[in-house]
């Protein structure tokens, strides 16, 4: 009993348990709503709002992560070509991001005061990123002493990517827990805890291919870089809302994104030499489709009132 580990559960239990865990997130949340009524939120103190979004951040951001990671026993005893399969959805995860937050950093330049200014900051934001990670990434390839690629790293950088865009999600969260308005809140968790889920296999997708599993740090470390963002965001949203400061979150995360897409399919090309395949082609428009089904079309019918009463 002392040698089993959750590895040797049957694969059914590894691919569906983190579905079960997450509709059981979802329900106690739903049916206890935890964030109560917001209506008095003006007269609570600075360190009550900080503690109070920290909670909430958590709860849309780490935690749907680290539910999304319970499916790494699942990847990581996939055949190398399904593994990289896994890969290039992950990829398509994180190009639907990529997309959405550059629509949402265009309306928040249009909505800035001065809209040239946010508009050309956008812009510097999205090159200044991927200016600044793609030298560090041939910096440290540089300082590697074999040729041996570490899926860690490009773990990191995912998570690190994801992190930033997280910072967007909590600035929606932080401007409507301000005004007290405690059913936006409670939808907009709902809605990120199942948009999140899919951002912790997308983290450990790259780890998979490593010959050693990390230590257990590791995982949760990335999971707070990925998830833990929401509460900043939420903070910064709270007490210092700006569609200038919005729209250059959303523009460094755009340009993180796009630097890791290419760590990516640098990776799934140093073990196959070829990266588009028919499978990679396809499991990457799925995980597109997957995240549009998740971002365009579950989180607005919660937001009209069509799943949940609003």
């Amino acid at each position: 009993m002392s040698g089993r580990s959750i590895g040797d559960l049957p694969r059914s239990v590894l691919a569906l348990g983190p579905i079960v865990v997450l509709a059981v997130t979802f329900a106690v949340l739903y049916i206890t709503s935890p964030f109560g009524n917001l209506a008095g939120i003006d007269e609570a103190s600075t360190l009550e709002i900080v503690w109070m979004l920290t909670v909430i951040g958590a709860i849309a951001g780490i935690i749907p992560v680290a539910i999304g990671m319970l499916w790494f026993p699942f990847i990581r005893d996939l055949d190398p070509r399904y593994l990289h399969a896994f890969m290039a959805l992950a990829g398509g995860v994180l190009a639907f991001i990529a997309l959405e937050m550059t629509d949402d950093a265009i309306d928040h330049a249009g909505a800035a005061e001065n809209t040239l200014l946010a508009g050309g900051l956008v812009v510097l934001g999205v090159a200044a990123t991927f200016g600044v990670m793609y030298a560090a990434s041939k910096w440290r390839q540089r300082q590697m002493v074999t040729t041996e690629k570490s899926g860690l790293e490009i773990a990191y950088l995912v998570a690190i990517a994801l992190g930033l865009h997280s910072i967007g999600e909590g600035l929606g969260i932080g401007t409507y827990f301000i005004q007290g308005e405690s059913t936006q809140v409670m939808l907009l968790v709902l809605a990120f805890v199942m948009h999140n889920v899919m951002e912790g296999p997308t983290v450990v997708a790259a780890v998979a291919r490593d010959h050693a599993t990390p230590p257990l740090h590791h995982f949760a470390a990335m999971g707070v870089i990925a998830g833990g963002p929401v509460i900043l965001g939420g903070w910064i949203g709270s007490f210092a809302q700006s569609d200038l400061l919005a729209a250059l979150f959303f523009a460094i995360a755009i340009g993180a994104i796009l630097q890791v897409l290419i760590e990516v399919a640098e990776l799934i090309r140093f073990d196959a030499e070829t990266v588009l395949t028919r499978v990679n082609a396809a499991t990457f428009v799925t995980g597109f489709v997957l995240m549009f089904f998740l971002e365009d079309v579950l989180v607005d019918l919660l937001l009209e009132g069509w799943l949940l009463p609003v």
